[in-house]
This record gives C-alpha cells, structure tokens and sequence, in this order.
C-alpha cells in the first residue's frame, strides 16, 4: 500500500534535500530549469534495494550469480507496479549507467588503466519519493511499505519539510577555486581531432564525438558546488548522488531516453554557441548556430543513428522526428537540438530499449561501434561517467535518464569532469579545443575557478 499526500504550499525542494544530503545514498534529479522538459524534480528516499554493478554485480552488497541486465529485467517484471497518477514515477529506482558500462557491453575494450574508481552502474529502489510538479506548483509526498511503515515514512517526510521551512537557504559559498589539469594539451587535443578526421576522410565514421578530461584539486565540498550550480546554470536534468565515498554533481541539458505507457522521446543535442556578452552578440550568435550547415549536418548524423536504435526495438512504423534543428538556450551556451519519438514493442522491457540505444548517439558518434573503438584510441582516458545516464526506472515500466554532460564526480578531494564535441569532416581544430572550454564554463565557475 502507498500513501500519498499534496501540498500547495511548501518549502523549496532543494531545501528539503538539503536536509538529507549528507546521508550515504540521497538522490536528488533536480530541474533547477523547470521548463517544458524540466517538470519534475524527485527526492529519493528509504532505500531497500542497491543493485551495483562493478567488477562484480552484488544486490545489497551480497554477489549474484546472474547478470545484471537480467537481473533488472526479472525484478522489473515480478514487482510491475501501475502508476495511476500524472507523476512521472510513484516506485522505482535512481542511479546511474557509466559510459564505461556501455562500452563494455558493445565489447569495446579499453586500452587505458582505471584512474577513477567507481562502479560502472549503480541504482537503488527507494520506498519513498518526495516531487515537486513545477507546472502545477505542487509537491508530493509518496510513502511506500518495502522497508518500512509507510505511516511512519510519511511523518519523517513532513518532518523534513517543516525542518526545511525552518532553515534558509545557505548563502553563495566562498570556498577558493581549484587547481585544473587537463590530460589533452591544446596541441594534442588538436591534433586529436585531426586524425579523427583522417578516419572519417578514410571512410571508417561519418562523425564522432572527441572528449578530454579535466581534474580539479579544490577544498570545496560536492553539496556546495552543487548549489552554486544550480544558480549558475539551471537546466532539466540535473542532480545530485551521494554514495558515501564518491558524490555526483550535475547540471546536464539534455534528455537521453524517456518513457512513459510505452511512449519513448529521445532528445540528442548537436552544435553549441557560447552566450554572447551583449544583447546583439547573442542574438547573433544564435543565428549563427541556427544557420550553420556543419552543425545541422552533424545532428541530422545522429538523428538517423537515434532513429536505427530506436527502429530495434520498436513498433513499426512508430518512430517519427517530431523536432528538428530547434535551438534552446542556456546559461553558458545555446545548443541546437532534435526530438525522436516511438513506441516499444509490448514484448519487450525498459532494458531492452538501454540495450538496443545506450550509450547515447549524440556523444558515441556513428557508425557507433566503429566511433567508439576510434573513441578510445584518440582519448587519453576512459570517459568512465561521463557520457553515460543519470535517471529514474520506474517499476512501472518506464524512465528518464539524461546524458551525462556538465557534470562532475567528486572523489578523494578531486573534481572529474568531461568536456567535448562532435567532429565531422568540417571541424575547425581550433574552434573545437575552444568550445570544450566553454562547456567547462559553468562548472569551473561553480567552483569558483574562473
């Protein structure tokens, strides 16, 4: 049984959260920019079930013998739980697929050492969910009966939002800024993307998105820049995990998988402007990303990829390009962007539609097996997070996950991030070096590094 409970008025959620963040744990997928994608942000709490797949896959901390894909598939199928309500999930899981899962699974082998020491995926079903509905401007309170009484449950929830109501908001943090490395020089990460051309000039790729890494050395902790970024840099898909001895930090604009009663959206980003300074130069700017044929090209690459993996395993005939070329705006940048629709085929689960399109086209490249052994040539590490999912599965049969871009894991006192961008036959090297510093803005800034 669950109980259920609606507020109209109520503290700001980020403000609840706040008051749990520190527990091991605590899941926050947090739309700080509550537009049209951005309805809903979700607070995780009462956690009864952690699958964690690493060097082994363990269920609460115990080894299994079967994978964890069927694992997933059978728990989803044996504990099916309808959502009669318009809230995007009422049980479930939150938690994370790395990139490294992913290429993993497409058997793509690695040539680089493990320099950041985390589980490829990890999700945990949790019992209760506080969420926030921010087109109706309401909150609510689910409480279920896995681990515990769910009276008992929803008194700790209000408990939590009186304390929050009690408690300002902490102001901006002044923690110094960090010390950033990255693993590309300027000049190697140029010439990089120089041989990624040469591949696609030879025919092996039609386009493939390049990455380099960077490691900050700061003293501030992973709550405070999380806070700061989601004041310097709102957007829909954003959160915050905290698994004891590593924390995740995010503020991605864009959508990977949706859905919803067997409807799925996928929603790939292709082409980035910086924010002009002035009125004029973002406007013109813009116009600029609106008009530019490489980058409409490149999307349109991936488009198609998006539309073969979702063509896999969906209905035929279902799969429709609902959007193209639009352009959305954010803090830092504008970036032109794509919508896909389609419907799974009833047979078949949420894990099969991962199976069949994770990771993401927009940040493989296409052909996507063939960019992602390129990928791992060219780079000077594994993306290990980065690249990879942040979302909810809902027992329900359906989820959300974004692509893991702006983002950050915070582990041993360093900040690790990525930053990158599609190449094509077109790229300009110079100008594909600069705008994976300007993907950096948001979070170096939120650190206080620039």
């Amino acid at each position: 049984m669950r109980l259920m409970q609606e507020f109209k008025d109520y503290p700001p959620i980020h403000r609840i959260f706040a008051q749990i963040q520190e527990q091991k744990d605590a899941a926050f997928l947090d739309s700080s920019l509550p537009n049209q994608l951005g309805r809903h942000s979700i607070i995780g709490l009462h956690p009864y079930l952690k699958l964690v797949k690493g060097d082994a896959f363990t269920v609460n901390g115990k080894a299994s013998a079967d994978s964890f894909e069927y694992w997933i598939k059978n728990y989803l199928k044996a504990h099916r739980e309808e959502n009669p309500t318009d809230l995007p999930l009422i049980s479930g899981a939150i938690g994370y697929f790395s990139y490294d899962y992913g290429r993993e699974k497409e058997g793509v082998a690695s040539r680089h050492p493990k320099e950041l020491d985390i589980p490829e995926s990890i999700l945990v079903f949790y019992d209760s969910f506080i969420i926030e509905d921010h087109a109706r401007h309401r909150l609510h309170l689910i409480a279920g009966d896995c681990g515990q009484d769910p009276d008992d449950a929803m008194a700790q929830m209000k408990s939590l939002l009186l304390r929050a109501e009690k408690t300002p908001d902490d102001g901006p943090g002044f923690s110094k800024g960090g010390i950033v490395t990255a693993n590309f020089t300027k000049g190697d990460y140029m010439d990089a993307v120089q041989r990624m051309i040469q591949y696609i000039v030879e025919g092996d790729i039609y386009i493939a998105n390049m990455t380099q890494q960077l490691k900050i050395a700061s003293v501030m902790a992973p709550f405070e820049m999380f806070q700061n970024l989601r004041v310097c840099n709102p957007s829909p898909f954003g959160g915050y995990l905290n698994y004891g001895d590593f924390q995740i930090v995010s503020a991605s604009p864009e959508r990977f998988l949706q859905m919803k009663d067997g409807t799925i959206q996928t929603r790939p980003i292709k082409g980035t402007r910086k924010r002009g300074a002035t009125l004029a130069e973002d406007i013109a700017l813009k116009r600029e990303l609106m008009e530019s044929g490489k980058d409409k090209s490149e999307l349109l690459m991936i488009v198609d990829l998006e539309r073969n993996d979702l063509n896999r395993v969906c209905i035929p005939g279902s799969v429709e390009v609902t959007e193209l070329f639009s352009v959305e705006a954010y803090a830092t940048v504008f970036h032109l962007i794509s919508n896909i629709t389609g419907r799974l085929r009833p047979e078949l689960t949420v894990m099969d539609l991962l199976e069949a399109t994770f990771p993401g086209g927009s940040i493989t490249g296409a052909p996507k097996l063939r960019a992602m052994e390129l990928i791992d040539e060219l780079e000077h590490s594994r993306r290990n997070l980065y690249t990879g999912s942040i979302g909810y599965l809902s027992l329900d049969g359906g989820c959300d996950l974004n692509i893991v871009i702006r983002t950050a894991v915070y582990k041993n006192g360093l900040y690790h991030l990525g930053v990158g961008g599609g190449i094509t036959y077109e790229s300009d090297l110079e100008f594909e070096y600069e705008e994976t510093l300007q993907k950096a803005r948001a979070l170096l800034r939120a650190l206080h590094c620039i």
